[in-house]
């Protein structure tokens, strides 16, 4: 079956992609039509990426949950040296992975796997992960409590978590620090620092 992609902005997902800053500037991709695809505001984008502009350049970046690719393709446009799109659903992973040949890069790198199998199975390091799931299923405690174990995170990591507004907010693990918090419609999204 194959994804059928939006051509007019509907509510929840806008029909197109803008990167914000960097190499991609103003470049606009298209977002396949998913179940609860809903690309991370522009407006947050802006002021997360404000915020890491300090760490960005050479980063290695995770982005768990890839959906839209928004925040994958933000970091690797901004100066991340290397970017693992994860994505659940193959319709969705294979739209990014075409996006990704589209800006000839070979810095992305996108798998159809499910998040938690990831982190569990995960042999790599990150400086930054973006942790943005779908809403309302639970997933950021069990995320964090991978990341938490040792190797998966490198010196000085920062971890960007953003849930619905009206969901409680998800515990930390022990040491880690709020930096930033972002409010925007029902968008609620926190720096932290591990």
């Amino acid at each position: 079956m194959q994804t059928r992609i939006s051509k007019q902005p509907r509510r929840g997902a806008p029909g197109r992609l803008r990167i914000i800053g960097g190499e991609w500037r103003s470049r606009r991709l298209p977002v396949p039509d998913g179940p609860g695809l809903r690309p991370t505001p522009d407006r947050v984008r802006e002021t997360l990426f404000n915020w890491l502009q300090p760490v960005i350049q050479g980063a290695r970046c995770l982005d768990l949950f890839a959906g839209s690719g928004a925040l994958g393709f933000e970091a690797a446009s901004r100066g991340g040296s290397r970017v693992v799109m994860v994505e659940r659903d193959v319709r969705i992973a294979a739209h990014l992975k075409t996006q990704v040949e589209a800006l000839g890069t070979d810095r992305i790198q996108v798998m159809a796997r499910d998040g938690l199998a990831y982190l569990a199975a995960c042999d790599e390091s990150f400086d930054l992960v973006f942790l943005d799931p779908p809403y309302g299923k639970g997933l950021l405690p069990d995320c964090l409590a991978h990341l938490s174990r040792p190797g998966l995170l490198r010196p000085g990591a920062r971890l960007y978590l953003e849930q619905a507004l009206s969901e409680p907010e998800t515990e930390l693990p022990a040491g880690w620090t709020v930096l930033r918090e972002t409010r925007a419609g029902e968008v609620f999204g926190r720096l932290v620092a591990a």
